[in-house]
Order: C-alpha cells, then structure tokens, then sequence
C-alpha cells in the first residue's frame, strides 16, 4: 500500500457533507434565537474550525442558547449533546457571551475557508456580518488576553463534548 505525505500546509480533504453542514452553521438565521439576539451587533454564533490532526479538520459550532455541535472534514458528526447535558450547554453559551471581546481583532472576511494545521479560524456570526479572527496556535502565548481567554473557553466547550460523548457511549452499552 502506498503512503502519502502530508504537509500541514496542505489543504483538507472534505466531504460534501461537512461543506453543507458547515456552510449552514456559518449562516444559520438569527430568528430561530427570538429575544436573545437583541441587536444586529449581538454575536449569536461561533464556529470554529481546528485541524486535529494532519488529515482531521474539527469544526466547532456554537450558538447563544447552548448549542454545541462539533462536526469533522471526513463527514462525523457529534451533535445534540447539549440539549441532553447542561455540562455542554453552560460552557457554549459563556463561550458565546464572550466573544464579542474578539471583535476588535476580527475582519470581515471576502471567503470563509478552510485553514490549514497551523491556525484555528473563528468566525463571530451577527445579523451584520461574519468576522473572522486567525488564530495561530504557536503565537496563541503573544495574543491579547481576550484571544487567551477565548480559546480557554472553547476548549472547554470541546472537554464537555467529549465527556458527554463518552457517557453516551458508557449508556448505549447498558
């Protein structure tokens, strides 16, 4: 069997799956959020794509009720978690709250791409536009608090996925 090399500098291979599901969470409406979304600049939505691996590509989706879905470029998927655990939902909506504070750190981007394994892109979702920040995990000690901050906070979003993926495999055993 042949191997491939892989340079972290390559793009992803993705499914068309994770280009749809991923598309939508980008431009998920904001009506489906009612009352919470309380002006054109509430930031009602973050997804965050972060490669796990050379060929893995993880994409985060987080919305201000709680929702947390993590998706992957090979089609996987682990979604509704927070609707059965509120170990996932509380830390996607502190995560959520708090990242109007990386506004001043985004652009509006012309293309919501994939990146590649040096960064994590985080797109900032409101009625008056996406926002992207690029994080590169390597200066991640160099960025603002905030930045800092932030990327604590979707880690821990990312840790209560994976516990609540683990006790739901523990309970389908049973």
């Amino acid at each position: 069997m042949a191997t491939t090399n892989h340079s972290p500098l390559d793009r992803y291979m993705v499914t068309e799956k994770y280009i749809v599901t991923r598309g939508t969470a980008l431009h998920f409406p904001p009506k489906i959020f009612g009352k919470l979304v309380t002006s054109k600049d509430t930031i009602y939505g973050v997804v965050v794509d972060m490669p796990m691996s050379p060929t893995l590509l993880g994409t985060l989706v987080m919305y201000i009720n709680g929702a947390a879905n993590l998706y992957f470029n090979n089609g996987a998927e682990y979604i509704g978690a927070a609707q059965k655990y509120q170990t996932v939902a509380q830390p996607a909506r502190i995560a959520v709250a708090s990242a109007p504070r990386l506004l001043p750190e985004a652009v509006k981007p012309t293309a919501t791409d994939l990146p590649n394994a040096q960064h994590h892109y985080i797109y900032l979702i409101s009625k008056n536009g996406i926002y992207k920040k690029d994080l590169r995990l390597a200066n991640l000690p160099n960025e603002s608090k905030e930045m800092q901050s932030f990327f604590y906070l979707y880690q821990q979003v990312m840790g209560a996925l994976r516990n609540a993926q683990v006790k739901d495999r523990s309970n389908a055993g049973k």
